[in-house]
């Protein structure tokens, strides 16, 4: 027999020779001599050999780790942190991506390269995913990093907060502090982060730390398991209005609307699951507008470029800037710095006089999207999306001003008329998947809007778990929203319990916190049965009122301390059984 490939011939050879372990495959009372037996084991050596040099020239050259670790609130950082880890694929990094609050120091301290995405909420505070960590990590016991622990921090904040980038600049200075290495400084992003985000990217990748890895590496091809959605914040899908119709009585202090949008047309659907937002291009009111024009002197037909290109003057005020709000690029621009800080764009204008056209573009920074909690299943409404919107009007300095999205949607957006939308996707504010788990809802006024979703899903799937309900606003008699379709559902049993509460039809106000306490035992009980606690509205006042709430009844429940109470919402958190909607 002629051998003719070296490994194999080698195989034999060391076979014969007996310089390597050899693989014996034939049995000893098989029909071969020594020599032939000998000769054969060879050959399956060298075969073996063969194909394990095979194996090993063709594996691919294995990534090297990093991590991705984000706080996230309405979902931008959470989408990014996605971004990030495919590109951290192209350049030869297997990126791990996480919630800050499902790492430990500990953890953090076994990283070598990690980069943060971090959102700031509300008046400076951390995201709900990310506060656990947040306070960990800036108390002054935290254990110290080790400087082999390389990172960079984008935040995403808005500029026309007081404590813009506040969680992000907090993360990045005590890293820094703690002995960690910073090979990138912290870019802060404005409402507006596509840009300054993807700088930041390239930014990072191009440092010695995040470098090293790809040298030699060819980019693999990388299979996303999301797809991308066809549609976005930036690809919007196009929805017809079909219903707008008002949920408050006349006697009511607010005006609440439910709106009903088609997903109808082009045979394309926009998916959405109960719990996700929905994020909506607002136009800007022709009369703020014309009311801008004229204080700075101009006639909207001046033509200012844009970072989208030229335009012309109203139609950008219009559709494209954000002619309210001001932010300290704003105040540079118009080089009005002394003024009070409750004042929008036209207070500032008028205080100038004349503006140049491109100088009050260049002033604006771009109309955002808002985001609305959905109040529909779409297993109940197929081919439609429910809102539930409350107008907001309010005086300031003497002027009648009134919200960008909320005012469109009432106003000017009429029956068949077109809006822009995209599903802003929650990574767990969804009903719970098992159908037998108990459910608590806690939303008063506009915050019941995920949960009649909630109600319709779990109606839909024939959910056997039990529903109880937490809702409340200042009068039974006009702000009852959706009373019919409560009541029905208590009828019907799907609304196991239904609390209502009032603040403002007795003597003293009962707020929805109120009524948790009243029943104390009984949630704590429904909670021991595996209750999945959900609480949707605002985020000042009430979140924190019925959290405080919350642990009280669960240290009563526990008959222990508020330490304890804590660690049981937490753990609750951790499963994914507690969960906040909240803005």
């Amino acid at each position: 027999m002629n051998v003719q490939n070296p490994l194999i011939a080698q195989g034999i050879t060391d076979a014969i020779t007996a310089e390597t372990p050899q693989i014996n495959l034939i049995p000893d009372d098989a029909p071969f001599d020594p020599a032939q037996r000998q000769w054969l084991n060879g050959l399956f050596t060298g075969l073996s050999a063969l194909a394990a040099s095979a194996a090993a020239e063709g594996a691919e050259p294995e990534l090297a780790k990093m991590h991705v670790l984000y706080g996230s609130q309405s979902g931008n950082c959470e989408a990014l942190s996605k971004d990030l880890r495919k590109h951290a694929a192209t350049q030869g990094f297997e990126a791990e991506v996480a919630a800050l609050n499902d790492v430990s120091i500990a953890d953090l301290t076994g990283m070598e390269r990690v980069l943060f995405l971090v959102a700031t909420f509300g008046e400076g505070e951390p995201t709900d995913n990310a506060a656990k960590f947040f306070a960990t990590l800036m108390a002054e016991d935290c254990a110290p990093l080790p400087a082999s622990l390389t990172y960079s921090v984008c935040g995403l904040g808005d500029t026309s907060y007081a404590d813009f980038n506040k969680c992000a600049t907090d993360v990045d200075a005590r890293l820094a502090e703690l002995g960690a290495t910073r090979v990138a400084d912290l870019v802060a992003c404005d409402v507006d982060f596509e840009d300054d985000y993807a700088d930041w990217k390239t930014l990072v990748f191009e440092t010695e730390a995040f470098q090293s890895a790809s040298a030699g590496v060819a980019a693999p091809v990388v299979i996303d398991a999301e797809p991308q959605p066809l549609f976005d914040k930036n690809r919007p899908f196009m929805a017809s209005l079909m219903v707008s119709e008002k949920l408050s009585g006349e006697a009511s202090a607010k005006c609440v609307n439910h709106i009903e949008l088609s997903l109808a047309g082009g045979g394309v659907d926009l998916d959405y699951a109960a719990g996700d937002a929905l994020g909506l291009w607002p136009l800007n009111c022709p009369s703020d507008v014309a009311d801008l024009l004229q204080a700075a002197g101009l006639t909207g037909r001046e033509t200012v470029t844009l970072k989208s290109g030229p335009a012309q003057l109203r139609a950008a005020l219009t559709t494209r800037l954000d002619i309210a709000t001001v932010t300290p690029k704003t105040r540079e621009a118009l080089g009005v710095t002394d003024v009070a800080d409750e004042v929008q764009v036209l207070d500032l204008v008028h205080q100038i006089g004349a503006v140049d056209a491109q100088v009050l573009a260049d002033a604006l920074r771009p109309l955002q999207p808002r985001l609305y909690s959905i109040s529909s299943s779409p297993k109940a409404h197929p081919g439609e999306v429910h809102l539930t919107v409350g107008e907001v009007r309010y005086d300031l300095n003497g002027r009648a001003c009134k919200g960008v999205a909320s005012i469109f949607l009432a106003d000017r957006l009429h029956t068949g008329a077109m809006v822009g939308v995209y599903v802003q996707k929650s990574a767990h504010f969804h009903p719970p998947s098992d159908d037998t788990k108990p459910l608590i809802m806690i939303g008063p006024g506009t915050g019941i809007a995920p949960f009649r979703a909630f109600l319709e899903e779990r109606e839909a799937r024939g959910a056997s778990g039990k529903n109880w309900l937490f809702f409340g606003d200042q009068h039974a008699s006009c702000d009852y929203l959706y009373q019919d379709q409560m009541e029905a559902w208590k009828d019907s049993g799907l609304l196991t319990e239904l609390s209502l509460a009032w603040s403002r039809d007795g003597a003293e106000k009962v707020y929805v916190q109120t009524l948790l306490q009243e029943r104390a035992s009984e949630v704590f009980a429904w909670l021991e049965e595996g209750a999945a606690l959900y609480i949707c509205g605002d985020a000042s006042r009430m979140a924190v009122d019925v959290e405080k709430a919350l642990l009280v009844i669960i240290a009563q429940g526990l008959s222990a301390d508020e330490a304890a109470a804590q660690a049981y919402l937490d753990a609750m958190a951790a499963d994914h059984r507690y969960q906040r909607d909240v803005y």
